[in-house]
């Protein structure tokens, strides 16, 4: 492996986390030993460019500084190769980090981590899920979700997270179910309304949502949940339980498992690990082992 290593960084994530914490995962990277080069890019189609050139010359590491949506960049990059990746966890959700016990907000541990598993060559395979040339490590999100994050993202105010809260507020006044067909693995049908359907290649979303709670992301299956139509008081009283995953046992919810899932339910946007995909119909594929990540 060569010694150089790339920090791939987004400066703006958690609102300025990530050009900071580019600092000591850079320092623990040079005292093991490596060279450490920065990529910044301009936009995210630059950023990934550059990533690509990185890892198409050889570069040891690619080693994503920021959110969640940074580390969907990478995967686009190094999915499919024999680049590693590294996360230094930096951003608002960090769910990819958490469904991996990678550390959260701690870019001097994550750093140190990166540094260890590169120097005894420790690495987990992990599946990752595939729509059309789109790779994603969390969830595809689709139907209530979507919506909240569709409409959060024409919102010029307010900031952060609060702005998806008030988003949610809207959407839960205006929702109905969606009539949705899935299709798993080719084949077993299921045509019904439902409020939302996530696809799991890891447990959570939204920053410890763990909408699909018993996904593994090394198991070669999605986890797929399909949360039935239902009322606003309703809605309201199982999201808290999202967060602890208790929301599974709800007679509202169903679980899937398959290797390949399409979705198709009219005027519903996919998002993955938090990034728009575009309209149903989509198909996701998971794709076991496709890329190396630095772990404990």
């Amino acid at each position: 492996m060569t010694s150089e290593i790339t920090l791939f960084v987004n400066p703006t994530a958690g609102r300025g986390r990530g050009a900071h914490a580019a600092q000591p995962a850079a320092s623990a990277l040079r005292d093991r030993g490596f060279r450490v080069r920065t990529v910044i890019g301009e936009d995210a189609p630059d950023a990934l460019r550059r990533a690509r050139e990185a890892v198409e010359g050889g570069t040891g590491a690619l080693i994503a500084v920021g959110g969640d949506g940074m580390v969907s960049l990478a995967l686009q990059a190094v999915a499919g190769t024999r680049t590693p990746l590294g996360v230094i966890a930096v951003g608002t959700g960090n769910d990819f980090a958490r469904a991996l016990s990678l550390p959260v907000r701690e870019p001097g541990a994550a750093g140190r981590l990166v540094a260890e598993a590169l120097k005894e060559t420790r690495t987990r395979s992990i599946d990752l899920g595939r729509v059309g040339g789109t790779w994603f490590g969390t969830v595809l999100a689709s139907g209530f979700d979507s919506r909240v994050n569709d409409r959060g993202n024409r919102m010029r105010w307010p900031a952060g997270r609060f702005k998806y809260d008030l988003a949610m507020a809207a959407e839960l006044a205006a929702f109905k179910p969606v009539p949705y067909r899935i299709t798993l693995d080719g084949g077993d049908v299921h045509e019904t309304e439902a409020t939302l359907v996530a696809v799991g290649n890891g447990s959570s979303y939204g920053g410890g949502m763990r909408i699909c709670a018993g996904a593994e992301p090394d198991d070669g299956l999605f986890d797929i949940t399909v949360v039935g139509p239902c009322s606003r008081t309703t809605l309201l009283k199982v999201f808290p339980r999202v967060y602890k995953g208790t929301h599974l046992d709800h007679p509202a919810v169903t679980v899937h498992r398959a290797a390949t899932v399409e979705l198709v339910a009219p005027g519903t946007t996919g998002y993955a690990d938090g990034e728009p995909l575009g309209a149903l119909p989509l198909t996701a594929e998971c794709v076991p082992g496709a890329v190396r990540v630095l772990a404990p």
